[in-house]
């Protein structure tokens, strides 16, 4: 038995407070939520972008001209598409087309990702057609029977631009089957594609809080890059539940003033003034971690739910809706139908309250990497608690239990550094510099193996009392040598604090260490 080392309590308290409620999901497949909304309300509005709108029953039916067409292509389910484009009502065509014809989409930035990237994609997701713009085809690097459609061109659409009345291709998708492939963001080696079933996402977002409450006819901002997973929350989040997306342009916060939800980054998050965002009655942020004062500052305004997961566990798989009277920032607990373990080394659940790594369980695992079986050995094993053919995913995240029941996140494995001998959570220097008056977000990294260096946001920040807060609250082996004001952290194109990008600032400057 996986729980015989434990105590009778702890091991009560494993199931307690690491499984979800149990919850059923009646239809798994997500494009036929979308199909609903489109036959109950076909003159809603589904989304809008820079003035253009598209309702629900035209959005249905070019999807339906599309998948058509790509059914003629040969596309079948089991099949990835490449959908390469821009945030634009085209790309939601394109979207639910790919789902209507039984394959998954695989969503680039074609205005971001270089070619070389583009090129690694359609390799590793074997990607038969892919769906773009005219204007972008050109981006689109050209390799040998890969058909090229664009999503503006009457061309794309079986019968005309419109499609024909009548019944839509008829194709067997199954639950199982690939809703979206994500690529990594390969800042460590070449991305990796993860398949993400229409199972995996109807758990999230026909269940709550995964769903956010999103009611026909409310507004979803949608703020993120395309290829990042939390962008499927989103864009299938509103589309699946009748809320009008709200797909921003160049300005951020334009888009976020007129939503009732927003889904984003702290990065992203921080940038927008909740005073300025008066429709706002629901927040969710995962991606990194949460400073408290942002949660705080949210939480006084709107229900706001602090998340984690990664792609790999279905974009989120624990939630809370977070308080500013509540004695700790926490991630929650599983998801409906989910499940959380907290692990040693050796895969042994560690006692309530000790610190361990995150598995996450049930029906948030993804199929996996694509051509990667060296890593689905590595970050994918048997689930023993669950059994049968459960498997059970390796996060890289540390965490323990607290004794109310939930999850304290405490960090990733690889930000765990060693300096001057000493084990240092960099998560946690970051959380004190952020607990500083007029520090809004912070960053530690390990320069080297004696010191560290943190960054602290915005400028006006005061570097020595923030240094002084971390020498008070933590050993002497934690204090950064520099801290860093800046203006602004740099982001990556996921909306992310971008730490390479802060390091060579750190070199740029010369920073001598005290």
């Amino acid at each position: 038995m996986p729980l015989r080392h434990l105590t009778p309590r702890d091991q009560a308290l494993f199931w307690q407070y690491g499984r979800g409620p149990t919850v059923p999901v009646p239809d798994p497949l997500v494009h036929h939520a979308v199909e609903r909304h489109a036959m109950a309300t076909p003159h809603a509005v589904a989304a809008e972008h820079r003035g253009a709108t598209i309702t629900y029953g035209e959005l249905n039916r070019y999807a339906d001209g599309l998948a058509a067409r790509l059914v003629r292509e040969g596309v079948r389910p089991g099949d990835h598409v490449g959908l390469f484009a821009h945030r634009s009502i085209p790309l939601l065509v394109g979207l639910l087309g790919t789902l209507k014809a039984g394959a998954a989409y695989v969503p680039q930035d074609i205005g971001l990702a270089p070619a070389a990237q583009l090129g690694h994609v359609m390799r590793a997701a074997a990607t038969r057609v892919v769906l773009t713009l005219s204007e972008h085809a050109h981006r689109v690097p050209r390799q040998q029977g890969v058909r090229l459609i664009a999503l503006d061109e009457p061309a794309a659409y079986e019968g005309g631009p419109m499609a024909p009345e009548g019944a839509p291709p008829t194709v067997g998708v199954r639950p199982d089957d690939g809703c979206y492939v994500l690529f990594t963001s390969g800042t460590t080696g070449p991305p990796n594609g993860v398949e993400v079933t229409h199972r995996n996402v109807a758990n999230l977002l026909f269940t709550g809080p995964g769903g956010l409450g999103v009611r026909p006819g409310e507004r979803v901002a949608q703020l993120l890059n395309i290829a990042f997973d939390m962008a499927a929350w989103e864009i299938l989040g509103c589309l699946t539940h009748g809320g009008t997306l709200v797909i921003r342009g160049k300005d951020i916060a334009e888009a976020a003033r007129t939503a009732d939800v927003l889904i984003a980054t702290p990065t992203v998050l921080s940038g927008i003034d909740p005073a300025s965002c008066p429709r706002i009655r629901t927040v969710a942020v995962a991606g990194e971690p949460c400073p408290r004062p942002l949660a705080d500052r949210w939480a006084g305004h709107a229900a706001f739910h602090n998340c984690c997961g990664p792609t790999e566990t279905t974009i989120v798989n624990t939630m809370r809706r977070h308080r500013p009277s509540d004695a700790l920032l926490t991630i929650g607990r599983p998801t409906p139908n989910n499940t959380v373990y907290v692990l040693d080394e050796h895969r042994r659940p560690v006692p309530i309250g000790a610190v361990g790594e995150m598995w996450a369980g049930g029906d948030c695992v993804s199929a996996g990497y694509l051509g990667n079986e060296r890593l689905n050995a590595e970050r994918y094993a048997p689930d023993p608690f669950l059994g049968g053919d459960r498997r059970m995913f390796r996060t890289r995240d540390l965490g323990r239990w607290t004794p109310g029941g939930d999850l304290e996140h405490l960090g990733r494995t690889d930000d765990q550094v060693k300096v001057r001998g000493f084990r240092v959570e960099l998560d946690s220097v970051s959380a004190i510099l952020e607990s500083v008056t007029g520090c809004a977000r912070a960053v530690t990294l390990r320069r080297d193996a004696r010191t560290l260096v943190s960054f602290v946001c915005p400028a006006d920040v005061d570097p020595e009392k923030a240094r002084g807060a971390v020498a008070a609250a933590l050993p002497y082996y934690c204090v950064p040598s520099e801290v860093l004001p800046l203006a602004f952290l740099p982001e990556t194109d996921r909306g992310k604090i971008d730490k390479g990008a802060l390091l060579r600032l750190a070199e740029q400057r010369e920073v001598v260490p005290r």
